[in-house]
């Protein structure tokens, strides 16, 4: 127990502090031992010496010789502090002293030697002189400026950048691409004598002018197109054989798409409204291990460009005429479309199994179109065909396959895909769809591609049958999703290497699209000076599918009419939304549905905004409608007839009627409803209608030709004599385009 105990010793005052400590430990024993140093005390009196050193001839006369010690003692006391004081302030003063000459010594010296003299300058002292801190530091800063100067100058020199200049490029972009204030290029221009703004779109070659006027390097970036063309002429010597795309063409209603419902064992003319093909549809059939892909277009006079595109996208045309129609105008425009692609045909004689069917009528007709048929020494493969009754399809296929076969079609199906884009729409649920077919490489899923000005990457890949597949090879047409939005219809497809280059072509691409024409650019005087504008009619069309809308608008666009025209606000794809409805609202369109049909929240919209929102399946209604719409705005032919005539003789006034011209209708008759017009020397005074008709005093309603009476004017008083009353009748009758 004793080991645990720890002793502790205070010497000293305890109620004084204690700031040294010292720990000692001895044998197991902890001892803590608090030391005080003593406190030397100038208070406490030497009573000796106090006593002693005094004389005596200090003490004073008349005191008892016998001194107080109290008084003694402070008297001393007071003394002996003073005194300690004055040497302690003494001592201080005097340490002062010496340490401020040493230090001012030491500085002088110091001076002196830094000093320069004559004999110093003279001598070789100044060289092993030593230099101050300051000095070097001043140096230092010194040196740092002039190279921060030669740094600064070297910057300030103009740097001459490599500029890439695409075939239209806007102020703002360029002055970006430059390093330059957009306001400096404007002002070049603007100096120039050209007004521009920063958002406008400047021509390659002025964009190049400029760029070299800043001082910079012009480098003029290649077409997309020429990337496009450059990439495809790339393409790998590993050719194989690939099916032939057929597309069916001709007049409506001629039987395209029963033949192919028949070859594909489908029906798809039930699904097609109004018995009629309204956009591009693509198949692929199997006949004895010979792929083939057919493509139908419609034959509609409006779908002029879908035929068009598909002539341009096909290997083979098959033109099918009905035995027992002939040849019509949408039949000798397919023959047209073919010729122009360069592209070979074959004539299917379609409904040979009616009574009336004539194919040797039809082969005497196509010959004033240059198609010669085999049997009359031409080159031109005929087969009589019956989708109803399955005659002859075999043959057809034969003939459609024997063409292909001296074609000999081949491709590359190693490299990378492309190929054409025969249809696009948005679908509620999976977002925008194309249709395409590949014509050269292989799709895959995961590639990435750019079509027109949009681009994306495929998520999916759906064959003609509706089922999911991996790839797709050449010939093949697919629907694909994971495009960025709604394609175009005819656009190109083609797959690239990675996000970046196919971001980047559709960059360049949406860059050449647009106008590079200065909007500042004066019009002509007539287009300036004229004052007549026609009316029009705004337009919103909703289609399901872009062949669809496109079609709308070439149709429309051939509606023509001096007084109205039609103008198409908005034509897109997919199903009518509130913003539709709001802005046909606030522009005061016609909303057309066609193919599709309205949101609820479009219709709740509609109703309580009392717009009507016209649906239709077929164009031919849609034209119809646009064209009443048009006629409604059309004025009214209005046809004036003069009824019959008075001569004002005299005038009076009657009470209760004001102001009466007695006359006398010298021609036709004058009614109490007639509307009238005062003629004086020639010049219409007033036109308005007839107040009350006298006869003799009385109220009549017709006086005729050689009778005299009183004829009131609503609100018309100042009749002279000889004034002509002229009463006359309008008739208006409805236009219509």
């Amino acid at each position: 127990m004793d080991n645990k105990k720890t002793k502790l010793t205070i010497s000293g005052n305890p109620k004084k502090s204690f700031k040294n400590f010292d720990v000692s430990k001895n044998q197991g024993k902890k001892t803590v031992v608090i030391e005080k140093k003593p406190i030397r005390s100038i208070n406490k009196p030497n009573f000796t010496k106090s006593f002693t050193s005094r004389p005596l001839s200090n003490f004073k006369r008349g005191i008892s010789s016998k001194p107080n010690l109290a008084t003694k003692i402070s008297t001393s006391t007071s003394d002996f502090e003073r005194r300690k004081l004055a040497e302690q302030r003494a001592t201080k003063r005097l340490k002062g002293d010496n340490e401020t000459k040493d230090k001012k010594s030491k500085l002088g010296s110091k001076k002196r030697e830094l000093k320069l003299t004559v004999s110093r300058a003279l001598s070789d002292e100044i060289e092993t002189r030593e230099r101050s801190l300051a000095s070097v530091k001043r140096a230092r800063q010194k040196e740092l400026k002039n190279v921060n100067k030669e740094e600064n100058k070297e910057n300030l020199k103009p740097i001459k950048r490599d500029i890439n200049i695409p075939e239209a490029i806007t102020v703002r972009e360029l002055a970006n691409r430059m390093a330059e204030q957009s306001s400096n290029v404007i002002k070049f221009l603007f100096g120039m004598g050209v007004t521009v703004t920063i958002n406008q779109t400047l021509a390659a070659d002025t964009a190049e002018y400029l760029v070299k006027e800043f001082g910079h390097n012009p480098i003029r970036e290649e077409k997309a197109e020429e990337i496009i063309k450059k990439i495809k002429e790339s393409r790998s010597e590993n050719l194989k054989n690939r099916p032939p795309i057929v597309t069916v063409m001709g007049h409506v209603d001629h039987g395209k798409t029963s033949v192919l419902d028949v070859l594909r064992s489908a029906n798809v003319v039930s699904g097609e409204f109004g018995g009629i093909t309204q956009h591009i549809g693509a198949y692929q059939i199997e006949n004895q291990s010979n792929k083939l892909t057919f493509i139908d277009t419609p034959g509609h006079a409006a779908f002029t460009e879908m035929r068009a595109r598909g002539s341009k996208l096909t290997d083979i045309v098959v033109l099918v005429v009905a035995a027992d129609d002939g040849v019509k105008p949408q039949t000798i425009e397919s023959i047209k479309h073919a010729k122009a692609a360069n592209v070979p045909i074959v004539v299917a004689i379609n409904k040979c199994d009616l009574p009336e069917a004539d194919p040797q009528k039809i082969k005497n007709q196509l010959l004033e179109h240059e198609l010669i048929a085999e049997d009359l020494s031409g080159d031109t493969l005929m087969v009589e065909i019956s989708a109803k009754t399955k005659l002859n399809l075999d043959k057809l296929v034969e003939a459609i396959v024997l063409q292909a076969e001296i074609l000999d079609l081949k491709t590359d199906f190693e490299s990378k895909a492309t190929g054409v884009v025969l249809e696009s729409k948005i679908d509620s649920g999976r977002g925008p769809v194309a249709t395409i077919i590949i014509t050269t490489g292989t799709l895959k899923r995961g590639d990435f591609f750019v079509s027109g000005l949009r681009w994306g990457k495929i998520r999916a890949i759906i064959d003609d049958k509706g089922k999911n597949i991996n790839e797709a090879s050449p010939s093949t047409p697919v629907e694909i999703l994971g495009i960025n939005g709604a394609a175009k219809a005819g656009d190109d497809f083609i797959v690239l290497d990675n996000e970046k280059e196919v971001k980047t072509l559709s960059e360049n691409r949406a860059e050449e699209s647009k106008d590079g024409k200065n909007p500042l650019t004066f019009v002509t005087q007539e287009s300036a000076f004229s004052g007549k504008s026609a009316e029009e009619l705004n337009l919103i069309i909703k289609s399901d599918v872009h062949g669809s809308s496109e079609a709308i608008k070439i149709a429309i666009s051939q509606i023509k009419h001096e007084e109205v025209k039609p103008k198409i606000i908005l034509a897109d794809i997919g199903m009518v939304t509130e913003t539709d409805v709001t802005l046909a609202k606030a522009s005061n369109a016609v909303l057309i549905a066609f193919n599709v049909k309205p949101s609820k929240e479009a219709k709740k919209m509609a109703e309580k905004e009392n717009i009507k929102i016209s649906s239709y399946n077929i164009i031919y209604e849609v034209l119809d409608f646009i064209r009443q719409k048009m006629s409604g705005l059309l004025t009214p032919d209005v046809k004036e007839t003069i009824i019959g005539t008075a001569q004002i003789l005299e005038i009076f006034k009657v009470s209760g009627a004001g102001k009466v011209a007695g006359s006398k209708v010298t021609e036709g008759e004058i009614t109490s409803v007639s509307e009238v017009r005062i003629v004086r020397d020639g010049a219409i005074i007033y036109t308005g209608k007839v107040g009350t008709l006298f006869r003799e005093k009385n109220q009549v309603k017709q006086v005729s030709s050689g009778q005299e009476c009183g004829i009131t004017v609503k609100d018309y008083i100042d009749f002279q004599k000889d004034d002509t009353i002229e009463a006359f009748n309008v008739t208006s009758t409805e236009r219509s385009i």
